[in-house]
């Protein structure tokens, strides 16, 4: 490359690198006080950290082993998305999307599954709502009594003792 050439390469070069920056710079400025939106038009929600989660997640798991119990746990957020999901060792492969079930329907109505499943007698639809299961082994977990998140524990012999570890991932939380 002659001498020439590497200069008007190097200017080129030069002349990219500085309009990508002014762009950048400029894309991230503030925007005007006539674009902003009025902050009473928004809400705070209060969300599990994946942390707080997993910790949840293992102290349930921790409790069913204790009992020889082959587990799922599941923790959704507030909007029911998965935070994180467990599958204990020797689990049957029905249990993840069980969990994942259970915890979904125990944040989306604040209520343990155990009591949600006695409303059947009174709704027998409430079943037909997608991704939800009203059998024991979910409970919610709670911020100033607003649902946050919800666990859900699936593959014990009965659900009372996946709600009993569910409620054992609540306690973690406390700690």
């Amino acid at each position: 490359m002659n001498t020439r050439t590497r200069v008007l390469t190097g200017t080129a070069l030069a002349v990219v690198l500085g309009a990508g920056t002014f762009g950048a710079v400029s894309a991230s400025a503030t925007p005007a006080k006539k674009d902003e939106v009025k902050s009473d038009n928004f809400t705070t929600s209060t969300h599990l950290t994946v942390d707080a989660a997993t910790r949840a997640a293992q102290a349930a798991l921790k409790a069913a082993e204790k009992e020889n119990q082959k587990v799922t746990v599941a923790v959704v957020d507030r909007n029911g998305n998965t935070i994180v999901t467990l599958r204990g060792d020797g689990a049957g492969p029905q249990s993840y999307e069980s969990a994942e079930r259970k915890a979904f329907t125990a944040v989306s109505w604040n209520a343990p599954t155990s009591v949600l499943a006695g409303r059947l007698a009174q709704a027998p639809n409430l079943k037909d709502i997608p991704g939800t299961l009203f059998l024991a082994g979910g409970t919610p977990v709670q911020a100033s009594g607003a649902p946050v998140a919800g666990i859900g524990v699936a593959g014990a012999p009965s659900g009372d003792l996946d709600e009993k570890f569910a409620k054992a991932g609540v306690e973690a939380l406390g700690k």
